[in-house]
């Protein structure tokens, strides 16, 4: 944990704080739960998964030299309900003290993210304490254009939930993490306009009354135990719904489940065989447990994270939205 990750879509991970709680499905699975409870006890977890202040790790970007984009809390989410106001304004008050980083901030818990955001208190509390900071930037603005602000989205239910509070939300650049993947996401109705002259002349007017749209959609589907499978017309049509607009496009990952096809057999168990996966070397019964049929032809195979990879038809998707000026 610290100045590098594994995650495909940023280059660092900064934990002030671990530990959280579940609040929807896409929470069943956890990662950050899972690495919490193999290491509780530890220097690294000594409280397991529950909500712990790491303030011995407030600084941690700021001493590091090289540029980078910074997911904050891969561990937890900031703007869970036992974090006070104050040491979120701490959290703050660093990221506009290190703006040479990108801040990449993703939650769950819009609602909080967007009170805060929008109260002119909050504001001024990260505000001092910016001030407090030796060598900080010679300017101050808000919202901090070195941060983004993301949502955690897993299905249409969830979209329709927290993307709205998004878009109300003060915030350079506005992004939706949809993973796991768990159904079909249409999000036209909070996507740039083609003909949207927002990045030129910053004034969004695609859907009054928010303040923007999103800027980028992160998809993925699940890895671990208990991973669910993610239909492939899912991910495809994210991306196609981001290449119709002016948002970017970046697919994480496939996660456990490979996709492929399922031909119906008589002659199989089960009546059909799953065909597709890179360590399938011929038929497969869809009777197997590693196996799932979404029905019209269309399966996946659970081969592993590291072998189903992330090549969404023939190519990756390394997309960013573009830089806000500093």
């Amino acid at each position: 944990m610290g100045d590098r990750t594994s995650i495909e879509w940023t280059d660092a991970s900064w934990n002030p704080v671990t530990g959280c709680t579940k609040v929807s499905p896409g929470c069943d699975h956890c990662y950050a739960e899972t690495i919490a409870h193999r290491f509780a006890g530890t220097k690294a977890y000594p409280a397991g998964f529950a909500v712990t202040l790491r303030p011995e790790r407030l600084d941690q970007p700021i001493r590091w030299a090289r540029t980078r984009r910074v997911f904050v809390n891969s561990m937890s989410d900031l703007f869970h309900r036992d974090i006070p106001d104050d040491y979120i304004a701490q959290v703050w008050a660093r990221m506009a003290a290190s703006r040479r980083h990108t801040f990449q901030v993703l939650t769950k818990r819009p609602a909080r993210m967007r009170a805060l955001l929008r109260s002119a208190n909050f504001v001024e509390l990260v505000h001092r304490k910016w001030i407090e900071r030796p060598q900080q930037p010679p300017s101050w603005r808000w919202p901090l254009p070195n941060v983004w602000g993301g949502v955690s989205v897993e299905s249409q239910q969830w979209a329709e939930n927290r993307i709205p509070i998004l878009l109300d939300t003060p915030l350079a650049i506005r992004f939706v993490s949809a993973e796991p993947l768990l159904g079909p996401l249409d999000l036209a109705g909070w996507l740039h306009d083609s003909t949207c002259a927002y990045r030129a002349e910053d004034v969004c007017t695609c859907y009054p009354p928010y303040e923007d749209c999103i800027d980028w959609v992160i998809a993925g589907g699940e890895s671990g135990t208990g991973a669910r499978p993610m239909h492939p017309d899912w991910a495809r049509s994210l991306r196609d719904q981001c290449a119709t607009s002016r948002a970017a496009f970046h697919f994480k990952q496939w996660g456990e489940w490979y996709p492929g096809r399922v031909v119906a057999d008589d002659t199989m168990s089960g009546g059909a065989y799953y065909t597709g996966s890179p360590v399938v070397g011929g038929q497969l019964a869809v009777s197997s447990p590693n196996v799932h049929d979404f029905g019209g032809g269309v399966g996946a195979y659970r081969i592993g994270k590291r072998l189903a990879g992330r090549e969404l038809d023939g190519r990756t998707w390394d997309e960013y939205p573009p830089a806000v000026a500093r």
